[in-house]
């Protein structure tokens, strides 16, 4: 077979220890620059408090340029969390569960390239969500199998073009600006932007979408836009495009961002005569070595039948002892209405622990409490395995 139609598999390479707190950043800020946005992967963000900003975000695009001219590589990783938690959601009674993805989504890739000359590449990405407790694809029944991520595009100088499905950019700064990443289950900004009783109307990616970053370039300012065609059906006022963006300054230790967005069209449900929803937000972080603070304030306004402003904000740590990371966070959503006011405060503290390069052991506690409802808490351990 010719060079030009070898195709390479390999396995993902890793790091050392990682963890949300001690990357240098997270490569989350920007869709493409990301395109790993899974807390805690060492290959992907950072080694454990040496890593630096710049090589966390574009790691990915070393990766797809690992390919020699004219050939093709695909590179296959992904990402198990499973856990034993004893949960009381807000409002109502305790249970224990075997869950997937307390603190990091399980999911399972596969990435790829083809070198076309002239520094231009051809790039690919299909990623599934996992649930191991039930060796179900999705993060719930609702998702199709490609629902992590699916797209494909080119990459060069200019930066990196995708067509498909791909992830938002408040969604990456979220994760990028807390101590917990992704984590649903113990991450405030999280559970507070994107959980069961999170602010945001759309989803953390965006079906039938275009996304471009300049990830491939050195410069300390990085650019992510993102935009999405409907696809609901009819219903008043009629459905629209979304559309959104994130700038990122990261220099040395430091690393701040600015993302807005406009939601204009769903899978999720919607409000009676929803119109759009408008988000900004501002995330920032320091590394001060002994340990890394991490702060974000957002407002959210949403135009339907019944209008809604919500303020949140969130402020968290990382810090070091010996290969583990003591993790901390708080944050708070005030949202108002015509009708009523609510407040929404969650504390989350954690211990993870790496094994190894690839393996760490995790215990995390959270409390919520919302106006109006009985309070909310959990307690879990688990284990995640990179690959």
């Amino acid at each position: 077979m010719s060079e030009k139609g070898k195709v390479t598999i390999v396995r993902r390479r890793r790091g050392r220890h990682s963890g949300p707190g001690t990357r240098r950043f997270s490569a989350r800020i920007a869709a493409r620059s990301l395109r790993d946005d899974v807390p805690l992967l060492p290959s992907a963000e950072m080694s454990r408090t040496t890593r630096s900003i710049r090589h966390a975000l574009v790691a990915s695009g070393a990766l797809l340029c690992a390919a020699g001219a004219g050939a093709q590589t695909a590179v296959v990783y992904g990402l198990l969390d499973a856990s034993g938690a004893r949960v009381k959601p807000i409002g109502g009674r305790a249970s224990y569960e075997l869950d997937s993805g307390n603190m990091a989504r399980s999911f399972l890739g596969v990435r790829g390239s083809e070198d076309l000359g002239g520094g231009l590449r051809a790039v690919f990405r299909l990623e599934s969500y996992i649930r191991v407790d039930a060796g179900a694809a999705g993060r719930s029944n609702g998702d199709a199998f490609w629902s992590r991520e699916s797209s494909v595009g080119l990459s060069g100088a200019f930066g990196t073009s995708v067509l498909g499905r791909n992830a938002s950019p408040l969604y990456l700064s979220t994760i990028a600006f807390n101590p917990f990443g992704e984590s649903i289950g113990f991450s405030p900004a999280s559970r507070q932007y994107y959980g069961a009783n999170g602010v945001m109307l759309g989803d953390t990616r965006w079906n039938n979408s275009i996304s471009y970053t300049n990830n491939t370039t050195d410069a300390p300012l990085l650019i992510h836009f993102a935009a999405n065609l409907p696809e609901e059906g009819p219903r008043t006022p009629p459905p629209g495009r979304n559309f959104g963006a994130s700038v990122a300054y990261i220099t040395g230790p430091f690393a701040v961002s600015l993302a807005v967005e406009r939601i204009e069209n769903s899978p999720l449900a919607i409000p009676a005569g929803f119109h759009r929803q408008t988000a900004i937000q501002v995330g920032a972080t320091y590394d001060f070595k002994f340990v890394r603070v991490y702060g974000q304030a957002g407002h959210v306004k949403t135009d339907a039948a019944l209008d809604e402003k919500t303020t949140l904000y969130q402020l968290g740590a990382a810090v070091p002892i010996g290969t583990g990371l003591v993790l901390v966070a708080y944050g708070q959503s005030h949202t108002s209405s015509a009708l009523a006011g609510t407040t929404d405060r969650t504390a989350s503290i954690g211990y993870d622990y790496f094994l190894s390069k690839n393996t760490d052991i995790y215990v995390a506690a959270l409390r919520e409490k919302l106006s109006f409802v009985s309070s909310g808490n959990s307690l879990a351990g688990g284990v995640r395995v990179r690959f």
